[in-house]
């Protein structure tokens, strides 16, 4: 920043225009308030900071607290870099005190107290530039509003948005089967696929109604969730040991096993309230053309329930 330059005619001191753009460069936010440090103003009335704060301090009824305050260390270290160090008030080792900061209502008065042609011109370029800075300010706040306004109905469209997603994605998984499917023979991976995809939908419990089981059932019901227990319903003639139920339960448990002639066809409940009716044995699935449909009527599932309550 070059000191306003000033030419002699006439024996009277005719102050060069300074612009508002010089003059913002000068300004600091201190406090909450549009402030110009003391050794800048110096030099742009030409007067020495000593000489100037001396003026200050005989009419210190003039300049309170709003119109001029002396900076902390902390707020000096702030804004040091842009502090001028050569401002008459300091010798080789820097400034003997913190510099005093003035605000609008402080260049104003400080104009009034130096009686010179170039602090009233300097001060009305001043107030020029405090007017520019209030005018940009308040016009990018109002931008920043309007910005932040923006976000705000962004991130309400994203969450509308995202929570639509997960009722679609909600409403895919818990259709993702179709209602019946039949397999022919030789189809044994995606028969196995289907079931194991099927028991791995089960969060608390799976009941397996299948008159057939063997080791080979035990090693797909292997494939559920942890955490999931396991109750199958059989015939007496399944072959299906304790020792194997021990050896399931010794690494997935819980499996418990009871055994009845009731039931003729085969299902799979899971949690207590979806059940699929399946036409062969799981563990032969894909072996022999088969069918497998889910009970679309909570009534059936829940008479299915009922019954085995009382066996």
């Amino acid at each position: 920043m070059e000191k306003a330059k000033v030419e002699e005619s006439s024996n009277d001191l005719i102050p060069v225009t300074i612009e508002s753009k010089d003059i913002e460069s000068l300004v600091y936010v201190i406090r909450g308030k549009q402030v110009i440090l003391d050794s800048d103003l110096a030099m742009l009335y030409h007067v020495e900071t000593g000489a100037m704060n001396r003026a200050v301090k005989r009419n210190q009824k003039r300049f309170p607290e709003d119109f001029c305050f002396q900076l902390t260390e902390e707020e000096y270290l702030r804004c040091q870099n842009g502090i001028s160090k050569d401002d008459g008030e300091s010798g080789r080792g820097g400034r003997r005190y913190m510099p005093y900061a003035f605000t609008e209502q402080g260049i104003s008065m400080l104009s009034a107290i130096l009686r010179s042609d170039v602090a009233i011109n300097v001060s009305i370029g001043i107030m020029r530039a405090f007017v520019e800075m209030r005018k940009f300010l308040a016009t990018n706040s109002l931008i920043l509003n309007r910005v932040n306004e923006l976000e705000v109905r962004q991130r309400e469209y994203q969450k509308s948005t995202e929570e639509r997603f997960d009722k679609v994605f909600q409403y895919i998984e818990d259709h993702a089967e179709s209602e019946q499917k039949i397999f022919f023979d030789g189809q044994i991976y995606d028969a196995f696929s289907l079931i194991t995809s099927v028991i791995r939908k089960a969060q608390k419990e799976i009941i397996l109604i299948d008159g057939y089981v063997d080791v080979d059932t035990l090693n797909i019901l292997a494939k559920k969730n942890d955490g999931v227990d396991v109750k199958i319903i059989t015939y007496a003639s399944a072959r299906l040991t304790n020792t194997d139920v021990t050896n399931f339960n010794a690494q997935y448990p819980t499996l418990t096993v009871k055994k009845t002639q009731v039931f003729h066809d085969r299902f799979i409940i899971l949690d207590g309230k979806t059940a699929y009716h399946i036409g062969a044995s799981i563990k032969d699935a894909g072996r022999k053309c088969f069918g497998i449909s889910l009970l679309e009527d909570p009534g059936m599932v829940s008479d299915l329930l009922n019954r085995l309550r009382t066996i």
